[in-house]
């Protein structure tokens, strides 16, 4: 007897369903550009929390007769793809014919649609059809999807939070309505309105609707084209910038892609003017012979390959550096809100702190040439475990000689001589004040005279709206101020003076990368590591012998003096014998 068996289509809708519908902003994505597709000139998106109950699209577009509308619920069928040769010229967004098969397997679908001729209503159920009636002649459709996966709960309990599942909605439309400009988008969650663009076809108009007006006039025009290719769209200044590339947005033929090697390209290009941890705000539209592409490799339709693609690369590397050469990219002092964006510099992940034993050797071996001097040395100092003697700070007398290159202080004792760079000696213990600071909040607050006005995307509002009580924590005084920012009116007692806008835009930047794998401790490094940076002692600025021996002091009471935030080295000894070794006072 015959082991195999072929599934039965539910079951192997079921299963497609798992690559094609993951989340409910998977479903949005599906609908809406079968609604573009129509040739709809205005799409509307209803959800009832978050689309984990209801989603609900509306278009104006050709609609379906009687037959069609049925058939559109059937694996692979579409209307998109005749023969093979329409593999490689592919010209819209859907065409596997899978999508609507997959959502109804394992939802509660209700289908109205009429092409102004015949209009018609459909209800599915698990992909079953459990009713059929005759619908209106309002040419357009109407296609509401319910209880998404409440047949298969091991889905259903792995969606993300309400708040989750709408930004990642809010992402979706957002990048529908950069590709297609033409179209009127609408986004309601509760029936309370998201999202409106105008269909004004309008690129820039459109970016100013859903980024704000302090990054639309920050955007500089990108316009090139090759045999192959035609590039254009807008690149933002370099002083805007986000935490993540999740603002980097490409777009092959009206579709929105994902290539992370050309993310790549695009990103390098401002190597000379950002930070590398930091990324610019780009819509870019790119348009190529369909022939030259191929969008079948994944059943998202978001990863694409490209021909002649080092021609591509090329063109849009040319093109961006050209821009940011030939337009003044100095920081606008007006402009306070994006000045503080661009003063950020790289921060590096915080590194888990060196064993002590690591740390002696750093700090005592400038030149492994003689373990032996070494082991005189730890014997010199009285060396002691952690562990056994916590309360004792293995940390040297030391006299204060000088500064050199405005960096670097130059101490001695009868050990050596040491050099201790300012601002890592700074930053260490910055570092454990401010660690310390947010693992104990207090409610110790102070207000600010001009409250701070900071507006997001809407996704990124929304992320920051799930984590406000925790913000309030850390003493943060935040309160949402309008659809899509917040208004800032107290921060901690322990924000460094002049700083403390930064501050807090760095803790809401790093609560939105986080976003769904947040970790407390992590949390509390960075933003500990990234505050004691900036409110540290820069290179190059001379110090006075009274504030050298502050930073000695202060260094000295640290439970770890001998690496920074980063991980680099606070102090390097260099000891008698290698001085004595490098004049040949000694053999």
């Amino acid at each position: 007897m015959s082991r195999i068996k072929i599934m039965s289509e539910s079951l192997s809708n079921k299963i497609a369903a798992g690559e094609v519908v993951e989340k409910c902003a998977s479903v949005v994505k599906e609908l809406i550009e079968n609604s573009i597709d129509a040739g709809s000139t205005y799409i509307k998106v209803d959800l009832i929390d978050s689309g984990t109950k209801s989603i609900k699209v509306t278009d104006d577009g050709i609609g379906m007769d009687e037959e069609d509308a049925l058939l559109c619920f059937e694996a692979h069928a579409t209307s998109k793809l005749l023969n093979e040769d329409d593999l490689f010229n592919i010209c819209t967004l859907g065409f596997r014919g899978e999508a609507l098969p997959s959502i109804a397997s394992v939802s509660i679908v209700n289908l109205k649609t009429s092409n102004g001729e015949t209009g018609i209503s459909y209800t599915l159920e698990g992909g079953i059809l459990k009713s059929k009636e005759k619908g209106d002649l309002r040419r357009g459709t109407i296609i509401e999807v319910r209880d998404l996966f409440f047949n298969t709960p091991a889905r259903l309990k792995y969606l993300n939070s309400l708040y989750s599942e709408l930004s990642n909605v809010i992402s979706v439309i957002d990048r529908a309505a950069l590709s297609h400009t033409n179209i009127r988008f609408t986004l309601t969650n509760n029936d309370k309105v998201l999202l409106q663009t105008d269909g004004s076809n309008n690129l820039l108009k459109t970016i100013n609707q859903i980024y704000g007006t302090d990054v639309a006039r920050k955007m500089l025009k990108i316009n090139t084209y090759n045999d192959d290719y035609i590039v254009d769209g807008y690149i933002s200044m370099p002083e805007v910038n986000k935490s993540n590339r999740n603002h980097i947005i490409t777009i092959v033929n009206g579709r929105v892609v994902k290539n992370s090697e050309l993310n790549k390209v695009i990103n390098d290009s401002y190597h000379k003017y950002k930070p590398d941890n930091r990324y610019p705000v780009v819509v870019l539209n790119i348009e190529v012979d369909p022939c030259l592409t191929d969008v079948n490799i994944h059943p998202s339709k978001q990863d694409i390959k490209f021909s002649n693609f080092e021609d591509l690369k090329e063109i849009v590397s040319k093109e961006i550096e050209r821009v940011l050469d030939n337009n003044f990219l100095g920081v606008d002092a007006s402009t306070h809100e994006v000045s503080l964006d661009n003063v950020i510099k790289k921060i590096e992940p915080v590194k888990e702190e060196p064993k002590y034993e690591e740390v002696k050797e750093l700090v005592m071996d400038f030149s492994s040439s003689s373990e032996n001097m070494i082991k005189e040395e730890e014997n010199n100092y009285n060396f002691v475990e952690e562990e056994s003697k916590e309360d004792v700070k293995p940390f040297p007398k030391l006299y204060i000689v000088g500064q050199v290159l405005g960096t670097y202080i130059v101490c001695h004792n009868e050990k050596g001589m040491y050099l201790i760079d300012q601002h890592a000696a700074a930053e260490r213990f910055n570092y454990e004040k401010y660690k310390k600071a947010m693992a104990n909040p207090t409610q110790e607050t102070i207000s600010m005279l001009f409250p701070m006005n900071i507006e997001y995307p809407k996704d990124e509002f929304l992320i920051i709206k799930n984590n406000l009580e925790f913000i309030r924590v850390l003493g943060v005084d935040i309160e949402e101020f309008g659809d899509s920012s917040f208004v800032i009116k107290a921060h901690p007692t322990w924000f460094k003076e002049g700083l403390e806008e930064l501050f807090v835009r760095n803790v809401l930047e790093k609560i939105i990368t986080m976003d769904k794998h947040f970790d407390l401790e992590r949390f509390n490094d960075s933003i500990s590591a990234m505050m004691a940076c900036k409110a540290s002692v820069k290179a190059n600025t001379d110090l006075s012998m009274e504030e050298m021996q502050k930073i000695i002091d202060d260094l000295e009471t640290c439970k770890n003096p001998y690496n920074c935030a980063h991980g680099r080295p606070t102090i390097i000894h260099y000891p008698i014998y290698e001085i004595e070794k490098l004049f040949k006072r000694v053999l």
